[in-house]
């Protein structure tokens, strides 16, 4: 859920004083209405933010939707009426976040389709690579495309890459380092981001709850796979690096645990618009 005060900062950004046109046109007291559409197949993301927004310019929602619905392209999901003066001040930026959260969910979910038709029990986890500004829109549109969020900070989830490895002294220094790390956050789990088998196998042992394959292709990751299995091994393995709507159902075939993926984040918006009545 976005903060309240980040919605107020959009509108002012957008509406620092007022609407120049529609005052100049003087249709500012006229009664109206707004519906919100997309042009194109969407999952939609951030309802419960575009209707706050409307809300702030006292325009009465009428028809409504949820994140994660469906509609069909055309169709309105989203309607409010109100004076002519406000629904011109609220359509931008409620049209803009729209745009950008349903390009995020409807990537998410075509993602998630892929992959679970492969596996329908793989986990879809979503990375901190979002452009500064945008984690709360980027975390809920994701959310509401059925994927979760793999660390939503870095105080909460230990993951350990290969520039931490370095500092520690190398792979056998760092493996003689997990027992401690478990001793002292004894609720956490201890990921750790591999690429070679050797250091797959060699984290295992040191006890590693977690691994994570950094841009392993798929038929290679499915061999590493097989044989952590077969150490008996519980560890979580999750794909991450290049995951995409197009190869997602190929990790999902390795017999991983979940993929990690930032593709998401970036892509065309979704292509919405609005009727003013």
């Amino acid at each position: 859920m976005v903060k309240m005060s980040l919605l107020d900062e959009w509108i002012a950004e957008d509406v620092p004083y007022f609407d120049l046109t529609t005052h100049l046109l003087g249709i500012g007291g006229e009664t109206g209405s707004i519906g919100f559409f997309s042009r194109d197949p969407v999952t939609l993301a951030c309802v419960c933010e575009a209707e706050q927004i409307l809300r702030r310019f006292d325009l009465e929602i009428v028809q409504t939707a949820a994140d994660g619905d469906r509609p069909a392209p055309e169709e309105i999901f989203l309607k409010a009426v109100g004076r002519t003066d406000n629904i011109h001040r609220a359509w931008k930026v409620t049209l803009n976040l729209f745009e950008y959260a349903c390009g995020i969910s409807t990537r998410t979910a075509r993602l998630v389709r892929a992959a679970r038709e492969v596996n329908p029990d793989i986990g879809v986890l979503t990375t901190r690579k979002v452009f500064p500004g945008t984690k709360a829109v980027s975390i809920t549109a994701a959310v509401a495309g059925g994927a979760l969020p793999h660390r939503l900070g870095l105080g909460e989830t230990i993951l350990l890459f290969d520039h931490h490895i370095k500092k520690a002294g190398g792979w056998g220094a760092a493996a003689g380092l997990l027992p401690e790390m478990k001793r002292r956050v004894c609720d956490k789990e201890i990921c750790v981001e591999v690429e070679t088998e050797d250091d797959a196998l060699a984290m295992i042992r040191a006890g590693a709850d977690a691994l994570q394959f950094d841009k392993v292709a798929p038929d290679v990751l499915k061999d590493i796979v097989s044989k952590i299995r077969d150490t008996g091994s519980k560890a979580k393995l999750i794909a991450a690096g290049g995951v995409n709507g197009e190869n997602a159902g190929a990790y999902a075939g390795t017999g991983i645990d979940a993929i990690s993926t930032t593709w998401i984040y970036f892509g065309k918006p979704a292509d919405m618009s609005v009727r003013i009545e």
